[in-house]
């Protein structure tokens, strides 16, 4: 049976990386064809043209991971089942289940990687990506946030009419700190620029006023820099910032935003809870597409593909929505990043079932 784990994992596993290295340069030229006269206007050195596909490609395989899992599973499997070398394995007195466990060795090396590149490679490849298409390729379009107000601390709220992300700039900038409910104090600035060499904020035409028993006292400067409670991505906007950030990084933000009482943290808890569900979906992808494609059909391989391609697409539809109603709703963001696993995984027992009699 070891030849038989080896030979079927071997499958498992080169067939899903052919997967990605065959749609992954189609997924490529098709974005190049369609930026690249962009990208000749705006003469992007071919640098960084590189790095943004490198980006690129761990976004794009990150997004489509589903699918990619779903179809290699079924291609192969159904070539197996074609040449009645299934037939032949549970002949041999091999119980399906038995057959299955190669299958969730190959689930087991697959949702680590994805893991991993969730953890870790993901973030920066999701901000490098982004920052490449808004400086290069938005035309005049910039990722940028209007009318953010923001709680700070527990005393201190912030507001800025418009934030420039890629420039780390924004305007009309108000602070004000309170005493309880009562006004202590008020800075505006025209402007507030952050600089990350050592993390301070310029401020120009900057104005404080501090509110007195009898008498305010004001204070004006053209200029002043000066750090402040709080970062750049607390103005960003709410997934972007959160997919942008290591598993770490992503559990001290949304610590630091629950104590704030954010009104996105649904949208920050959709995103931790994602680098979760999508490595266990391989598992629950993995059971379905060999029980969907480990009977001999009528039209072969391209029927087992046609079901693959409409469960896949739909796993991922699913995925999308319950993200989205968790980030705009009071609906809880554990639940919502649960339920296509939940419903996938009924499914995958039933057609496993089904599959052994």
């Amino acid at each position: 049976m070891k030849i038989l784990d080896w030979y079927i994992l071997k499958r498992y596993l080169a067939t899903f990386f052919v997967m990605l290295i065959m749609f992954i340069p189609i997924g490529i030229v098709i974005d190049v064809s369609e930026k690249i006269n962009r990208m000749l206007e705006n003469k992007v050195p071919f640098k960084n043209i590189a790095i943004y596909y490198g980006d690129f490609t761990i976004y794009f395989a990150n997004l489509l991971f589903p699918i990619f899992l779903f179809l290699s599973i079924i291609w192969f499997t159904s070539q197996l089942a074609n040449r009645t070398e299934i037939v032949a394995i549970l002949s041999s007195g091999i119980s399906f289940t038995r057959f299955l466990r190669p299958y969730i060795m190959g689930a087991t090396i697959v949702s680590i990687f994805a893991l991993l590149m969730g953890f870790f490679f993901l973030p920066k490849a999701s901000k490098g990506f982004n920052d490449f298409r808004y400086q290069y390729l938005s035309k005049k379009e910039t990722r940028q946030t209007t009318d953010v107000y923001k709680q700070i601390s527990d005393n201190e709220i912030i507001y800025v009419s418009n934030f420039n992300y890629s420039q780390k700039t924004g305007y009309n900038f108000i602070l004000e700190s309170y005493d309880g409910n009562k006004l202590k104090s008020k800075v505006t600035a025209t402007s507030i620029k952050y600089n990350e060499k050592d993390s301070t904020y310029t401020l120009q035409n900057y104005m404080k006023r501090t509110v007195g028993v009898d008498n305010d006292r004001f204070l004006k400067v053209p200029t002043r820099t000066m750090k402040m409670n709080f970062i750049p991505d607390d103005l960003t906007p709410a997934v972007y910032a959160a997919e942008t950030m290591t598993f770490g990084e992503l559990n001290e933000f949304i610590d630091r935003e629950r104590a704030r009482g954010s009104a996105n943290l649904n949208a920050y808890m959709v995103v931790l809870y994602k680098k979760f569900t999508i490595p266990i979906s391989a598992f629950i992808l993995t059971i379905i597409a060999v029980a969907v494609s480990s009977m001999k059909r009528r039209g072969g391989m391209g029927i087992n593909l046609a079901i693959g391609i409409a469960l896949a697409f739909t796993y991922v539809f699913f995925d999308k929505v319950f993200g989205t109603i968790a980030e705009k709703s009071t609906f809880p963001p554990l639940l919502a990043t649960w339920v296509p696993n939940i419903a996938f995984g009924i499914m995958a027992l039933y057609l496993l079932r089904n599959a052994k009699r």
